[in-house]
């Protein structure tokens, strides 16, 4: 049974649970913009089971959770604040991050500035690439941002259009965007992070990548369902984390971040590694 917590992260409230007990790792588990505390490991409870405690939290503007008082106060530096609270609050030395694409660069954020309280990284189709020129894409961003704030769940996703997929994987993208959205009590919040985030820099170059130690896995999508987080970003990402190991789907395959029974696998495997 989870527990439902709540922590206060400098005057923001976060809403999260704990869960599992064991001998096992803690892992934590940290959601991608848009999304909350479900979309990691899509409701899977294999780690509790496996023996791994798992405390997964809304980020700040998601979910349950406050929205920051600031309508700047989203970036990348207070998101990893916001996952030090998180640690804190519950007692946890050290633990397991798993984080998908917005939860991802906050976890290697955290990493880099905290890298005694981390036992391994599973990083979950990352997107940010230091040396890409974003100007282009903030204006999609920024229109999403509008599209929420002036027409809630529904101007979202007609701000979203069509996914540019496979028709076979357009219903599944289609549903769970709604779902996704429908999810949050401070829509508001929200839309001012739609603007924030994609602006934010969780590290300054790819070599910084190269002080982590931890072990480390990183789980890519193919760009057929998913070419917002492209594979060569996560192959890229693979190959600057010291001793980081790729793991994507087979072509043509449900991408395997879509799957939460098998991430939790992976992400076992990786905390029960030692």
């Amino acid at each position: 049974m989870a527990e439902q917590v709540s922590i206060d992260a400098g005057g923001v409230t976060l809403a999260g649970e704990d869960s599992g007990a064991g001998e096992r790792a803690t892992v934590v588990l940290l959601h991608g913009l848009t999304a909350t505390r479900r979309y990691v490991v899509m409701g899977s409870t294999a780690l509790q089971r496996s023996g791994h405690r798992v405390i997964a939290y809304d980020a700040r503007a998601h979910g349950r959770s406050d929205g920051a008082a600031d309508a700047a106060d989203y970036e990348y530096a207070r998101l990893a604040g916001d996952l030090l609270a998180v640690l804190d609050a519950r007692g946890v030395e050290r633990a397991v991050l798993a984080g998908a694409s917005m939860g991802a660069h906050t976890l290697l954020a955290f990493a880099l500035a905290h890298p005694e309280r981390v036992a391994g990284l599973v990083v979950m189709t990352p997107a940010f690439d230091p040396e890409h020129d974003r100007d282009a894409s903030y204006e999609r961003w920024d229109r999403l941002s509008q599209g929420l704030r002036e027409g809630g769940v529904d101007g979202f996703v007609a701000a979203y259009g069509t996914p540019p997929v496979p028709e076979k994987w357009r219903p599944t993208i289609e549903r769970v965007l709604v779902q996704r959205l429908s999810g949050h009590d401070h829509p508001d919040a929200l839309a001012d992070a739609l603007r924030v985030v994609p602006r934010s820099r969780p590290f300054e170059a790819w070599r910084d990548l190269h002080a982590l130690r931890a072990p480390a896995l990183v789980i890519a999508s193919r760009d057929e369902a998913d070419p917002e987080h492209p594979l060569a970003t996560g192959e890229r990402y693979a190959r600057e984390i010291p001793g980081a190991r790729l793991l994507t789907e087979a072509a043509g395959a449900s991408p395997l971040a879509w799957q939460g029974a098998q991430v939790s696998r992976a992400i076992a495997e990786l905390a029960d590694a030692d």
